[in-house]
């Protein structure tokens, strides 16, 4: 969970890559994988493939072709082609302005550029370059190097068909130049990339270095810190991708980085996930190792301590490094290998990357098919397209994986949308939730905060196991204060096995969690998926803990209940062995009873009188009362409660009960006032919350125990 946590507070500044004409793409479901040079793109209903067709023996790109030239097959099967289309950047009209958003931050600051936006059919014919320099592992001189060679291309080599977006990742993912073809702007906005702008992100030593700082003879593994630091440089090109994805035009990024390293299996959800986003969006990764062509020593550089043993002359050493150089280059090579573009490592000169771009977007038909095959099970499938003239070569994608349900999506990747979920800014409503946070005061600097979930029985897809209903729920949330820092996390896996005769689909599901934290402001959201289809819903909600030093009564959260069980628990919520189960919606029927709990802290002692023995001990006067008001008249008010002294050891508190029967009152909206009054201090509070009362329901049922469930939150039915 620690982890997860440091991952998302990492992610949490990505942001979308702007587009022309201002259109952000929704997120489709398709995955795809292959090699070649050319992409494809699926949605729920089309099929996208660029093909190239050359003589082959020239080499020379083929005109003229017809849709009727070309045949389609998936999986053997022959598909009807539904669109087609040829593009080349040799018919592209030529954009009198800059195609710009006005949202790149740029030199100047926000909004300091034109305002001049494309329409999507202007696009057409057009090459789309995005320059995406990943300054958080590349070295000054490895931005120097990069920049001149971006330079170099924008001043000389661009061409009137390009539009080139200029994207950075340091701290946080910036677009700092929109798409334009303004050769002068994109050159003066590469340039801030230069001197101090390259810190670069040193990857950490792991069990297996030899190149160590030798300082201790101790090797720290920071492997973590790798994992992390990779996560983060795929999620910035999986939001370059995701807002690419509208446009249907081929695209290309050219991602300059100092490598990137992975541990194993891990980073590989994080992989695919970039990579599939590519794919979808239509866009090919070409990789270029900033590095350049290294020199590796089996004794190391000048940046750590020497080796030790005998590895400097047996060769061990050196096939260290260069195994550590490779797997830098690994993920780079992925990359681009599955999207249809091409790695350049070992080399200083980056012009071939750049040409290699304008080779291949310069001309190609656009296919596209609706499957004949319906199924979303994520599976491969593979392409096979031909061609009725002989002598030609083609050039596309060999295969594409089809979108994948829920049912078919796999652990990491279920896992992965909770927490897009608990980071996107919009909330998910497929399934209703409902939440109330609440807190109690365990010492001057520490608060226990209950927090409780309800989702409607109606909204779970039950499903029958043996003479059970059943169903699971994931539930993911966090706490995240003033800054914006995580503070508390929370993630569980809930079995519901309950007995039919419950009627959980005519009921809410409360689930129940707790945090203890210091006071302050805070903001609470979480996330609830059902498992059967996959929908989710969250809810936010603010919650202020109170500095008490400065409130002459010192009050809890009211906790108002229709249900107690019990419980061995050590929490403010259990009282004499029953635990209080948080009634958030203050919904009661006629035949349940209100429940109500709260706590003072640090009443004031009553003086003594003249005359008493030495040693005894003040007393305590706090009166409380609770009236149900109907209207302009109050139909109910329960005997005053008098506490004499603190019940609630360690904590200085006065923990009070009050219990109203319902059974005498009429269906209706009541608004109810607690009374509390500390009489020693002269200090007082009168707090009001509304409660709906209900006739009773047909085939009433107690209310399920926690261990209707499994997971460490209670749940129960209301």
């Amino acid at each position: 969970m620690a982890h997860w946590k440091r991952k998302m507070a990492a992610l949490a500044a990505i942001c979308a890559l702007a587009l022309p004409g201002g259109q952000i793409a929704p997120a489709q479901e398709a995955k795809g994988a292959g090699q070649d040079n050319y992409v494809f793109k699926a949605n729920a209903e089309l099929v996208l493939t660029n093909v190239v067709v050359r003589d082959a023996k020239t080499g020379e790109f083929v005109r003229g072709l017809k849709q009727s030239d070309f045949k389609v097959l998936e999986n053997g099967k022959p598909q009807q082609i539904s669109t087609f289309d040829f593009q080349s950047v040799d018919m592209a009209t030529p954009l009198k302005e800059a195609t710009v958003m006005g949202l790149a931050a740029g030199v100047n600051g926000p909004g300091t550029k034109a305002a001049v936006v494309a329409k999507p059919e202007d696009l057409l014919n057009h090459r789309l370059i995005v320059m995406f320099f990943d300054l958080t592992s590349m070295q000054p001189e490895d931005v120097d190097r990069c920049v001149k060679a971006a330079r170099d291309f924008l001043t000389n080599k661009m061409q009137p068909a390009d539009l080139v977006a200029l994207v950075s990742l340091d701290q946080t993912l910036k677009v700092d130049q929109d798409f334009t073809s303004d050769k002068t702007a994109l050159a003066n906005e590469v340039g801030i990339y230069n001197g101090t702008e390259g810190q670069g992100f040193a990857e950490g030593a792991t069990a297996n270095s030899n190149q160590v700082e030798d300082t201790t003879g101790y090797t720290p593994d920071e492997s973590e810190y790798n994992d992390l630091n990779t996560d983060r440089e795929l999620f910035a090109l999986r939001a370059i991708s995701k807002s690419l994805e509208r446009i249907t035009e081929k695209k290309s990024l050219l991602y300059f980085s100092g490598g990137v390293s992975r541990d194993g299996i891990e980073n590989q959800a994080s992989l695919r996930a970039a990579i599939n986003s590519a794919v979808r969006a239509n866009l090919s990764i070409y990789s270029v190792d900033t590095r350049g062509l290294q020199a590796i020593s089996p004794l190391g550089d000048a940046s750590t301590g020497s080796t030790r043993g005998s590895g400097a002359f047996n060769g061990a050493a050196l096939a260290n490094n260069m195994s550590a150089n490779f797997a830098t280059q690994e993920v780079m090579a992925t990359l681009s290998s599955d999207t249809g573009g091409k790695a350049f490592f070992d080399s200083n000169d980056f012009a071939p990357a750049f040409a290699q771009v304008q080779r291949d977007t310069s001309a190609y038909y656009a296919i596209g098919f609706h499957s004949s095959n319906p199924a979303r099970d994520g599976k491969y499938r593979k392409l096979t397209i031909k061609i009725n003239r002989p002598g030609m070569k083609l050039e596309y994608r060999p295969g594409y994986y089809a979108p994948a349900d829920f049912k078919h999506a796999g652990r990491e990747d279920r896992e992965r949308e909770l927490e897009e979920e608990l980071a996107s800014d919009l909330p998910a409503t497929d399934v209703a939730v409902y939440l109330d946070a609440m807190y109690f005061r365990l010492d001057e600097n520490r608060f226990f905060v209950p927090v409780s979930l309800i989702v409607p029985g109606s909204q779970i897809p039950f499903v029958k196991g043996g003479d059970k209903d059943k169903a699971t729920l994931d539930i993911i949330g966090e706490v995240i204060d003033e800054v914006k820092r995580p503070i508390g996390s929370a993630r569980e896996t809930v079995k519901l096995n309950l007995d039919p005769a419950l009627q959980a689909r005519q009921k809410n599901i409360e689930y129940t969690t707790s945090f203890n934290l210091p006071p302050g402001k805070y903001h609470l959201k979480f996330v609830v998926r059902e498992n059967q289809t996959g929908r989710m819903g969250s809810f936010e909600a603010d919650i202020t803990l109170p500095d008490m030093k400065k409130q002459p009564l010192k009050m809890s959260s009211i906790v108002l209940a229709s249900t107690r069980q019990a419980s061995k628990k050590t929490s403010p919520l259990v009282r004499a062995g029953e635990e209080y189960i948080p009634n958030i919606s203050h919904v009661f029927r006629q035949n349940q009873h209100l429940y109500l709990l709260y706590e003072v802290y640090g009443p004031t002692k009553e003086k003594l009188a003249q005359g008493q023995p030495k040693g005894t001990k003040a007393g305590i006067d706090v009166l409380s009362s609770l009236e149900l008001i109907q209207g302009s008249t109050k139909v109910y008010e329960t005997p005053l409660v008098q506490a004499k002294a603190v019940n609630v050891e360690g904590r200085d508190a006065v923990a009070v009960e009050l219990d109203v029967p319902l059974k005498g009152l009429k269906p209706g909206s009541y608004v109810c006032q607690l009374n509390v009054i500390d009489d020693a201090g002269g200090s007082f509070a009168f707090p009001r919350f509304a409660v709906l009362v209900r006739e009773p329901a047909a085939n009433a049922t107690p209310t399920v125990p926690a261990s209707a469930a499994s997971g460490s939150g209670a749940v129960g039915t209301k």
